[in-house]
C-alpha cells in the first residue's frame, strides 16, 4: 500500500520530465538571415523641368538728365532793361517767349543808317544804269560795235551793284542785333539757373543762364550682354524697325515718396565701351512733369538729377525653364536625373535670377527632373533617391516613370479648364 502511495507521483514527474525533453531536442534551429548588401541612396528634393514663353524684364539704374541743356548767352552788347518773372532759378518759359530785352536804342540808330545806306546805294546803282546806257548809245552813234567796258562803265556798274549788296547785308545785320536784343528760347523749357539779371550791362557772349528743355527727359542706362540679349535693342535705324520700342518703367524717390514715370527706350548709343564691354541706352520720358501715376497718393515730377531705378520691357523668349534658385550650382550648371534616377550634370544658359528664382535655357526633355540639394555631394552617375518635398516618401526606380506621366495629365487637365 505504501509503495502505490509513491509510485504515481514519481510517474507524473518521469512523463513531465520526458515531454520537456522532447520539445527540446524538436525545437527547429533559427537560420540567419542574408545581410542586404545595397548601399543607401542619398534622398534629394527634385522639381520638374517646364517650358514656357516669358518676357524677362531688365533692371537698371541710372541719372534723369535732360535731352537738351544749353547755356544762353547775349549776343549783343547793352544793358539789361527788362527780365520776365519765368527768368528765375527754376521758372517756366515757354518757347520763343522773351525772357531777357535788351536797351535796344543803339541798334534802333544803326537800323536807320542802315537803312539810310540802302537807299543811298540804290540811287547810286541807278545812276550808274543810267550813265551805261548813255554810254552805249554814243558809242553806238560812232559807227564802232567795239567799245571798251571803261567806255561803257561796267566796271563802275559791277562797283555800285556790290555797293547795293553791301548795303543790303548792313540793313540785315542791324535787323538781327535789334532782333537779338530779345533774348528767346526755341523750346519750352525751365531754367536751371541764372547769371545776369535786371540792370546788368552784358557784352557779346556773356552768359547769362542755362537753362534745359522740359518736355521731355532722358536717362542713360548700361546694360550687360546678358541683359542686352533680353531687349529688343533699337540697334538699326529708326526707319528699320518694325516692332515698338520696348516700354520702360521709372522708378525714384521724391521728397521721401516712391513715384513711378513711364518711358520708351528710345536709342542705342554708337558703341559699345571698350573697357568694360557694356552697351548704353538711351531712355526717353515725354511730359516729366505731367507724367506721374495719378494711382499715387501725390504727384511729383521726374526731375534732372534723380537717380532711379528703370524696369525695361523684355522680348519673349520661347523654351525658357523656370526652377528655384537652389537647383542652380557653380554659377550655370544643374543636376538632372534621367529614368533611372542617375544623376547627370548639365551645363546651361543662365538668362536671368533673382533671390528666388532662376531663368534659363538647357538642353533636356521637358519634365525632367531637376535636384534641388546636395549637388556637391551627388556628382555625375549617382543613383538618388527624388523626394518632392522634404515631408514626402522616397520615390522608387520604378515610380519616376508615373511621376512624369502625372505631371503630364496635371498639366493638360490645367490646359482644358475655361
Amino acid at each position: 500500500m505504501s509503495k502505490k502511495k509513491y509510485i504515481l507521483p514519481i510517474s507524473l514527474i518521469g512523463a513531465g520530465v520526458a515531454i520537456v525533453s522532447l520539445l527540446v531536442v524538436a525545437k527547429p534551429k533559427p537560420s540567419p538571415d542574408a545581410i542586404d548588401q545595397t548601399p543607401a541612396l542619398v534622398k534629394v528634393a527634385v522639381t520638374s523641368a517646364e517650358y514656357q514663353t516669358v518676357n524677362l524684364a531688365v533692371t537698371a539704374h541710372g541719372t534723369v538728365t535732360p535731352i537738351r541743356e544749353i547755356d544762353l548767352v547775349a549776343q549783343v552788347s547793352g544793358r539789361i532793361i527788362h527780365v520776365e518773372p519765368a527768368f528765375a532759378d527754376g521758372g517756366f518759359f515757354g518757347a520763343d517767349e522773351t525772357l531777357i530785352q535788351i536797351d535796344d536804342r543803339d541798334y534802333q540808330v544803326a537800323l536807320l543808317t542802315a537803312k539810310a545806306k540802302l537807299a543811298e546805294a540804290q540811287r547810286r546803282l541807278a545812276e550808274e544804269q543810267g550813265q551805261a546806257r548813255q554810254a552805249k548809245r554814243e558809242w553806238r552813234d560812232l559807227g564802232n560795235s567795239n567799245a571798251n567796258d571803261l567806255f561803257l562803265r561796267r566796271p563802275q556798274l559791277a562797283a555800285a551793284q556790290a555797293n547795293l549788296d553791301a548795303a543790303q547785308g548792313d540793313l540785315t545785320m542791324a535787323e538781327l542785333n535789334l532782333e537779338r536784343t530779345k533774348i528767346t528760347v526755341p523750346f519750352t523749357g525751365r531754367v536751371k539757373q541764372t547769371y545776369a539779371n535786371l540792370g546788368q550791362y552784358v557784352t557779346t557772349n556773356t552768359r547769362v543762364a542755362t537753362v534745359y528743355d522740359s518736355t521731355a527727359l532722358q536717362v542713360r542706362l548700361a546694360l550687360t550682354e546678358r541683359q542686352a540679349a533680353l531687349v529688343d535693342l533699337p540697334l538699326l535705324p529708326q526707319a528699320d524697325i518694325n516692332s515698338p520700342l520696348p516700354n520702360v518703367i521709372i522708378r525714384g524717390s521724391v521728397a521721401g515718396k516712391q513715384q513711378e514715370w513711364r518711358g520708351e527706350l528710345a536709342r542705342t548709343e554708337a558703341f559699345v565701351d571698350a573697357n568694360s564691354r557694356l552697351y548704353y541706352i538711351v531712355v526717353e520720358v515725354a511730359n516729366p512733369y505731367g507724367n506721374a501715376d495719378e494711382k499715387q497718393a501725390s504727384i511729383a515730377p521726374l526731375l534732372p538729377g534723380l537717380f532711379v531705378e528703370a524696369v525695361i520691357e523684355g522680348k519673349a523668349l520661347d523654351d525658357v525653364v523656370m526652377l528655384p534658385r537652389e537647383a542652380l550650382y557653380q554659377r550655370d550648371k544643374i543636376l538632372s536625373l534621367d529614368a533611372d534616377n542617375k544623376v547627370t550634370e548639365q551645363l546651361v544658359n543662365v538668362l536671368q535670377k533673382d533671390e528666388t528664382h532662376v531663368w534659363l535655357k538647357a538642353a533636356i526633355p521637358e519634365n525632367t527632373l531637376i535636384a534641388l540639394e546636395k549637388q556637391s555631394l551627388t556628382p555625375n552617375g549617382t543613383i538618388v533617391e527624388p523626394i518632392l518635398d522634404e515631408n514626402a516618401e522616397p520615390l522608387p526606380i520604378a515610380q519616376t516613370e508615373v511621376l512624369t506621366e502625372a505631371r503630364q495629365n496635371s498639366n493638360r487637365a490645367a490646359n482644358q479648364q475655361p
